[in-house]
């Protein structure tokens, strides 16, 4: 076979195979804008109408989430701060958004802000590196702190070149400063948090995930009230078999933090059709899910996905009816 007809082959076969995936990806954008008309979102307001909520920032695609019951505050993860080893060239961190929204939402009515606890899941910068710059703000007061002892082992490639033992010596340095009680051995059962009951998994790393990666090491987090429940997956993988060790134990969800902001190997059709959510909340663009990923959410699982930059930050609900309240454009409505 000549060189020329090799060509044609092959030019036969890729551009219809091209042409069907843009087809294939109109197709699911249309049919995930079908899903998304089904919800009612409106701008947030903080009139105080609304009963224990769960806040997801606007940090691009990294994690912040505040969670609230009952005025108590919790924060789980504190976004990209400044300085992530990874970065090459100067990028702006999420440090003071943040800190600002905390101050604002979370008010202690001295200039301040009170938080129960802060979490993080794991340690990459794009979770836990704003926490510096939150600990070193005094007017923040912090009773407890939720970090699980780091393990280089989980992650031996990456550890050095990402910085990962730095930022959580770092901030360990920092709590002991301030005298924050720090909590390495994380409860697995659940706890009162207001009207909340919040129950965290993968407390210990399984050691058949050593050497897969530091996401294996993420902290899930399930938040409860009555009937309704949401699961905040921080970067929990298919990819790492995180997935498959955690979904029977979590169970049914009405909202889902999807798992490493949408990125390759985030989910598994097994994991979605376990937990049946019925709201996608992803801490990335839309448009930055990978292709695969998306047609699992929006063809399979039929998950309305709400973008926390694209929102400008999303807020849900949990009403005192039972029903959940979604709203954005959160930094907007936050009372100055």
């Amino acid at each position: 076979m000549t060189t020329a007809k090799k060509k044609k082959i092959a030019t036969w076969i890729i551009v219809p195979l091209m042409l069907l995936i843009f087809l294939w990806d109109i197709f699911t954008v249309i049919l995930g804008n079908v899903w998304n008309a089904r919800i009612r979102v409106t701008p947030e307001t903080f009139d105080g109408q609304y009963g224990s909520r769960i806040h997801f920032l606007n940090t691009a695609n990294s994690d912040a989430i505040l969670v609230e019951s009952d005025g108590h505050f919790a924060l789980i993860d504190a976004g990209e701060g400044s300085s992530n080893p990874r970065r090459n060239n100067p990028h702006p961190g999420y440090e003071a958004s943040v800190i600002a929204y905390i101050k604002k939402v979370a008010a202690d009515g001295q200039g301040g802000a009170h938080l129960d606890f802060i979490l993080g899941t794991h340690c990459h910068y794009d979770h836990i590196g704003g926490f510096p710059a939150l600990l070193d703000d005094k007017s923040i007061r912090i009773d407890r702190a939720y970090f699980k002892r780091y393990d280089p082992a989980v992650d031996r490639k990456l550890d050095e070149n990402w910085g990962l033992e730095g930022i959580y010596q770092d901030i360990l340095t920092r709590l002991q400063a301030r005298g924050i009680e720090l909590v390495q051995d994380l409860p697995d059962t659940p706890f009162a948090f207001g009207s909340f009951t919040l129950q965290f998994f993968n407390t210990v790393t399984p050691r058949a995930l050593y050497g897969k990666g530091e996401n294996a090491a993420s902290v899930g987090v399930k938040v409860t009230r009555g009937s309704r429940s949401a699961f905040l997956a921080a970067d929990i993988t298919r990819t790492t078999g995180l997935t498959k060790i955690l979904e029977d134990e979590i169970g049914q969800v009405d909202v889902l933090k999807l798992g490493h902001h949408g990125y390759f190997g985030s989910g598994s059709f097994s994991w979605y059709r376990k937990l049946q959510p019925k709201i996608g909340i992803v801490t990335n663009y839309l448009g930055k899910i990978y292709p695969n990923e998306k047609w699992m959410l929006i063809v399979f699982a039929r998950l309305p996905l709400l973008a926390t930059p694209e929102n400008d930050g999303v807020i849900v609900s949990f009403a005192d009816s039972g029903e959940l309240i979604l709203t954005n454009h959160i930094y907007g409505g936050v009372p100055s």
